[in-house]
């Protein structure tokens, strides 16, 4: 019998001065058994990161939501959807592979991938060359230590708030919290 994938709930406040949004997101994160909390929440700081998009690009009118993920690998970890079906942004973490970055690419209009770990600089020395012809991705890497403290905040039931400021990421939480200042690689 399969493993079900756990389900976490968080209660979003963003408050990302550099755009002018400012939101209360209550979201659903479906965790595969095979997915770490450093991943899923990295997940969620990608969503942060890019709500203020639902305003900019889609003028309200979209939807800002978690793929299946690991679940399905032709679905995005979170992704913008215009009313008409249209992908705005396509956002995978981790560590992907170029083919499915550029299959990516054909299908939304821009696309990033936020890396983290103490293995992302080596796979992205790897990456790099493979996908500097993609003109729609963008590449960023998030601090090895990041993640890791961004797992202890995990939990079945989060209330978070991200403050976005000058391009940085503060997430914090009844457990504490942690400042992300994500690297543009491409």
């Amino acid at each position: 019998m399969a493993l079900k994938s756990t389900i976490f709930k968080a209660n979003l406040q963003i408050a990302d001065i550099d755009h002018g949004y400012y939101a209360d997101h209550a979201l659903t994160l479906a965790r595969h058994p095979s997915e770490t909390d450093d991943r899923m929440m990295v997940r969620l700081v990608a969503l942060a990161i890019h709500a203020h998009e639902l305003q900019d690009t889609c003028n309200g009118d979209g939807t800002l939501g978690f793929g299946a993920g690991l679940s399905d690998p032709d679905d995005p970890d979170v992704s913008l959807t215009d009313f008409t079906g249209r992908k705005r942004i396509w956002i995978e973490v981790g560590q992907p592979e170029d083919k499915p970055l550029a299959k990516a690419c054909s299908k939304a209009d821009a696309v990033f991938v936020y890396a983290f770990g103490s293995a992302a600089d080596v796979w992205w020395r790897g990456m790099e060359n493979k996908v500097s012809r993609l003109e729609k991705l963008q590449a960023w890497r998030l601090p090895t230590e990041a993640a890791p403290a961004l797992a202890a905040m995990a939990e079945r039931s989060m209330q978070i708030q991200a403050t976005i400021l000058e391009g940085a990421v503060t997430l914090s939480s009844n457990l504490g919290s942690v400042s992300i200042e994500p690297i543009r690689w491409k």
